[in-house]
């Protein structure tokens, strides 16, 4: 296809607006809804991991309208009623297909490497640690869309009908919704006893993928080899559809799909934690002595050092031969209701955690204090508010002869609540000797370390107040 011939289908097909209709929509989406993908350390614009994964899930939209799309596209010679005559012209059906496929996949393909230009120019301003790996998730997410949009064409001109393009959105749309919440899910409980959801191997078909939770996760080799696959497949079943002639033609136009289908399914991984892996490079720790933060985050690190050493030294003083001796950012990526694993010799963090986010300065030193006193053993990815809070204000004011609210307690209803359970917690704890205080404090690091037991009980002697 000449440029000649690209010019004159851009200016009789819908293809510059099948593009200009899926930026459109995926910048509304994003700078219009305030979602997870402004937020935290996984925010769109943080990092190219999670600029990736956050693109990648608007397909559960646009991948959709990619297809309802095509398959107007693919009516067009039908609505101007010259099939026959085309069919009558010396020049082959599979140069008309691949000039009519070509230029919508050209302008799909590049409004959604537009989409992620804009973030990458983002991405740029605010991380310095730079990789290649973000780049399969882009690519097979762009492949996406045009297999998506060359099958709705094939569709649409096997069904030449005003009802195809609405219909094969919605059956799309559905296929993405399905796959998100039953097909796609396996039911499982953990070991702790909590139900949860996982991805199974089907889940892969889908064009999204599962929100981005965690900065360090990132796709698998083998689920980008799986769905290339299933697209290459899907691809040339819209263009065979797209060439045939009869009923037979149609029919076995089906085969590339269903064979696409089939050998994805066998190269996808079945386990979960070999879908959504941990990105080793970005989990490699940077380190300042005993302070250590993940490598993607390294351009925090000596924001970090001061309080997080500040915070070893008070800890020492008061915990002795008892207290953690380094300061690390927590790599550990969990499924979901897991309970975390913590250790009595290390201060783990997440940049994301509610105390540490909301910390600057000098509070730093108090929340990092908070978390190696109580930890806290919320499942992942659930939250909640109670004793591991109370427990965590008492240790800190234990540990610095101060009790006030710590980082991310400053409304006046959470304020308000720590004081009425902590104050005469603390009170009590300050007034026993030093021994007694001391045994109820490692009684109560014992308990919010190994999550069994209640801290804040332990913390009250026993009863909880």
């Amino acid at each position: 296809m000449n440029v000649r011939v690209l010019r004159i289908e851009l200016k009789r097909s819908v293809a510059p607006w099948a593009g200009a209709v899926v930026l459109t929509a995926a910048a509304a989406f994003l700078y219009l809804v305030n979602g997870g993908w402004w937020r935290g350390t996984t925010a769109w614009t943080a990092q190219w991991t999670s600029m990736a994964l956050w693109t990648r899930s608007l397909l559960f939209y646009l991948w959709p309208l990619a297809v309802g799309l095509g398959a107007l596209q693919g009516l067009r010679d039908h609505r101007s009623k010259m099939t026959e005559l085309l069919t009558s012209t010396p020049r082959p059906a599979r140069h008309r297909a691949a000039a009519l496929a070509g230029t919508t996949a050209i302008t799909l393909a590049s409004a959604f490497a537009l989409l992620v230009l804009v973030g990458a120019v983002q991405v740029v301003a605010h991380t310095e640690y730079t990789h290649l790996g973000w780049l399969p998730i882009s690519l097979v997410g762009a492949l996406f869309l045009v297999a998506g949009a060359v099958l709705g064409m094939g569709a649409g001109r096997a069904l030449p009908s005003a009802l195809t393009p609405p219909a094969l959105a919605m059956g799309a749309f559905v296929f993405t919704a399905l796959m998100h919440m039953s097909l796609g899910r396996t039911e499982t409980v953990t070991q702790e006893g909590y139900p949860s959801t996982e991805p199974n191997r089907i889940s892969l078909l889908s064009p999204a993928v599962e929100e981005v939770r965690d900065v360090l996760v990132t796709l698998s080799a083998s689920v980008h080899v799986g769905q290339t696959i299933w697209l290459l497949g899907m691809a040339a079943t819209g263009f065979a559809l797209l060439v045939a002639t009869g009923r037979r033609a149609r029919l076995i136009a089906l085969t590339p799909v269903l064979a696409g289908a089939v050998l994805a399914l066998l190269v996808l991984p079945s386990d979960p934690r070999r879908m959504y892996v941990v990105d080793e490079a970005a989990a490699e720790l940077v380190c300042d002595g005993p302070v250590c933060v993940a490598k993607t985050h390294r351009t925090r690190l000596a924001d970090l050092a001061g309080p997080g050493k500040e915070a070893l030294r008070l800890l020492h003083g008061a915990l002795g031969d008892r207290a953690p001796v380094s300061v690390r950012e927590n790599t550990a990526v969990l499924p979901d209701g897991a309970m975390p694993q913590w250790s009595g010799k290390t201060v783990l963090f997440d940049f994301d955690d509610g105390v540490i986010a909301a910390a600057k300065g000098e509070e730093l030193t108090r929340a990092l204090i908070a978390k190696a006193m109580v930890p806290g053993c919320t499942p992942v990815g659930w939250s909640g508010w109670g004793n591991k809070d109370f427990a965590r204000a008492v240790a800190v004011g234990w540990v610095l002869g101060d009790l006030r609210p710590l980082p991310g307690t400053e409304s006046a209803g959470l304020r308000s609540e720590v004081e009425v359970k902590t104050r005469p917690v603390w009170k009590e704890l300050t007034a026993l000797p030093r021994a007694e205080q001391l045994s109820r404090i490692n009684a109560m690091r014992a308990a919010a370390l190994s999550c069994e037991g209640d801290a804040f009980e332990a913390l009250s002697g026993g009863a909880s107040r």
